[in-house]
């Protein structure tokens, strides 16, 4: 099975409109997508990355080739074509399928700055609730190519505190919608996410008959959740390479050592992040090849 595929299977679609109340102020993108011919966009000339590898766009590729590019670029008007604001890897991988056109929604650059600016200014609002938070931060990070460090600092919150509430959209839509009308409240909410997908509904359904307290929940989740290891009991080297490798790479990292051997867990929490960390795999491989 490509992985992306197994991707699209185990990752449900992040953000469900008919969830979100119909006065929210914060709302998936509706603008008018259209097909657009690939040989009339270019890529973005403020494009800091100039080096986009074929082996590095392999997933993207595949996932692609099965499912097409679900996520549509955004574009803005460039005398008689287009130029890229968000999008270049679906742009690139495409041509490299040889693609005829790509969905595309097409946005004055202003625009796109007001978007950014309202988005930015519903989040620092006290009154959205959790999963309007989360649809916020998706839609800038597929919609301006922002990462969630990058998010984070645009809404003063930490990284953690943006990954665990995006984490919510990959929760079943009768979670979300419990989320949404109040039935559950967050932190429960981040107790479920936690789980193994196929506990999520159960344990829901479970907590709902109960009438389980966020303690309580937690108690109860305790028992079918993956152990962690104590962070207190680490070896402090570990601790620091936890760190080293969580600053480089922008997302969780967790060591585990068993003797000799052991295993690193990179955890990510989109498939945007996912073909990110990719890349950095890939540039930090070519960059410790021998030069011939």
């Amino acid at each position: 099975m490509p992985l992306g595929k197994g991707l699209s299977s185990l990752i449900p679609p992040r953000i469900i409109k008919e969830i979100l109340p119909l006065e929210s102020e914060v709302r998936p993108g509706e603008e008018k997508v259209e097909q657009i011919p690939l040989g009339k966009i270019k890529a973005n000339s403020h494009q800091p990355r100039t080096h986009f590898d074929h082996e590095g766009l392999e997933e993207l590729i595949n996932s692609i080739r099965e499912h097409g590019v679900v996520q549509p670029i955004i574009l803005t008007k460039d005398g008689e074509g287009f130029e890229i604001i968000a999008g270049e890897r679906r742009f690139r991988a495409s041509q490299m399928l040889e693609k005829e056109t790509i969905p595309a929604i097409v946005r004055d650059i202003e625009d796109q700055k007001k978007l950014e600016i309202a988005l930015v200014e519903n989040l620092q609002r006290r009154d959205l609730n959790p999963i309007e938070e989360a649809v916020a931060y998706q839609r800038l990070i597929d919609e301006f190519s922002l990462t969630q460090e990058a998010v984070a600092k645009q809404v003063g919150k930490s990284r953690p505190a943006v990954a665990n509430t995006l984490r919510l959209l990959t929760l079943p839509t009768d979670i979300q919608r419990a989320v949404v009308s109040g039935k559950i409240n967050y932190s429960t909410a981040r107790v479920i996410a936690g789980l193994p997908v196929e506990q999520r509904l159960p344990f829901f359904r479970k907590v709902l008959a109960n009438d389980l307290t966020v303690r309580a929940a937690e108690g109860h989740a305790s028992k079918i959740a993956p152990k962690k290891h104590s962070r207190k009991d680490q070896d402090p080297i570990l601790a620091s390479l936890e760190e080293e490798l969580q600053r480089a790479l922008g997302t969780k990292v967790t060591i585990k050592k068993t003797g000799a051997t052991g295993s690193i867990i990179v955890e990510f929490y989109s498939d945007e992040e996912l073909h990110n960390l990719s890349g950095k795999f890939t540039r930090a491989s070519d960059s410790e090849q021998p030069q011939l």
